[in-house]
């Protein structure tokens, strides 16, 4: 073979002229079958009517004499091929386009770009004085609506860039996969019982599960920074990392505590509830093993406190936790004793 042939012709089939011109066709019929299904309709109902006659189409596919003649006529002209049987657009050779002064559309643009997403309605009433004044016919109210979505004439909203108010916070994203005590987390409940709001701050070791749920006033960052201070004295060992939600009441007064006292503040991220899932389940527990069963809470605020004191004791130091191998926080707290202090 001359090395100035190109070989990839010789890789197919010679075929006839005619035999080329048959294979032509058929691919190309193949394919206008898959790309529409009235096309295969058309050629399915013209196979019946040459076999059995137009009677037999109209009665069997609910058409009229004159579409299947129409259809016949069309794909025996162009020599039986099948691009004749697709459906041909309808849509209109000439259509018609709104005749609205440009004056009008430029008012409509500048009005929507100085005030926004104004509504048509109240565009209208400006556009009318407008209209006076240049004495033109004014538009109605469907004209404008219509300028304002073929114009594309939608002002979008700008971003706002809130700046951090305590500096650059540490998220994380993911549950902490600890195993030193002093990893904290702390979460907020709120309550409503009888039309009163009931307000509890509640912190846990993730990894000894010491917990403790404090009853507050209010959700303040004074609150949370006393809450927290209560559990270092009790436990008498200071943190190294809490995490938190984003709520307000772990900013301001409470992340500067932290930073006072080298404690890492973390927070994770929004509607992630996941990631403060240790917090999140003792929130629950606590609510279902005793804030709903304490009626004290409607009638006596202090005798309620005294309860919840004695339950959180024995919840430390009695209750067996399934994630401890059922013993109870305080046998893992004093076998994990290498943790700073509090002097």
């Amino acid at each position: 073979m001359p090395a100035d042939i190109h070989r990839a012709r010789y890789l197919l089939p010679k075929f006839s002229k005619n035999s080329y011109a048959v294979l032509m066709k058929t691919i190309n019929n193949s394919l206008i079958l898959e790309s529409s299904d009235a096309a295969a309709f058309r050629l399915h109902v013209l196979g019946v009517y040459y076999q059995h006659g137009w009677k037999a189409v109209v009665s069997a596919f609910k058409i009229s004499k004159s579409t299947l003649y129409r259809w016949k006529h069309r794909y025996e002209q162009s020599q039986k091929r099948l691009y004749s049987l697709v459906p041909v657009s309808t849509k209109p050779h000439k259509l018609r386009s709104m005749q609205t002064d440009s004056r009008l559309v430029a008012f409509i643009s500048s009005i929507r770009n100085e005030y926004g997403n104004l509504s048509k309605y109240k565009i209208k009433s400006f556009l009318d004085e407008y209209a006076k004044q240049l004495d033109i016919t004014p538009i109605g109210i469907t004209t404008i609506g219509k300028i304002i979505k073929r114009k594309h004439l939608f002002i979008k909203a700008k971003k706002r860039y809130t700046h951090k108010k305590y500096g650059s916070f540490t998220r994380v994203k993911h549950s902490p996969k600890e195993t030193t005590p002093g990893y904290l987390e702390m979460d907020s409940i709120t309550l409503m019982v009888m039309g009163r709001r009931w307000c509890f701050t509640s912190i846990i070791d993730v990894v000894t599960k010491v917990a403790t749920v404090t009853l507050t006033k209010s959700l303040t960052a004074k609150s949370a920074q006393e809450a927290l201070e209560l559990f270092i004295r009790n436990q008498r060992y200071l943190p190294r990392t809490v995490q938190t939600d984003n709520g307000s009441e772990f900013l301001g007064e409470f992340h500067k505590y932290l930073e006072t006292n080298n404690i890492k503040h973390q927070f994770i991220y929004p509607r992630s509830p996941k990631i403060n899932g240790v917090v999140e389940r003792f929130n629950r527990t606590i609510q279902e093993e005793f804030i709903n069963r304490s009626d004290e809470i409607f009638y006596d605020q202090a005798a309620f406190v005294l309860k919840l004191n004695k339950y959180l004791i024995w919840y430390n130091t009695r209750r067996p936790h399934y994630a401890l191998k059922f013993k109870t926080p305080f046998e893992v707290h004093n076998q994990l004793i290498n943790f700073p202090k509090c002097g």
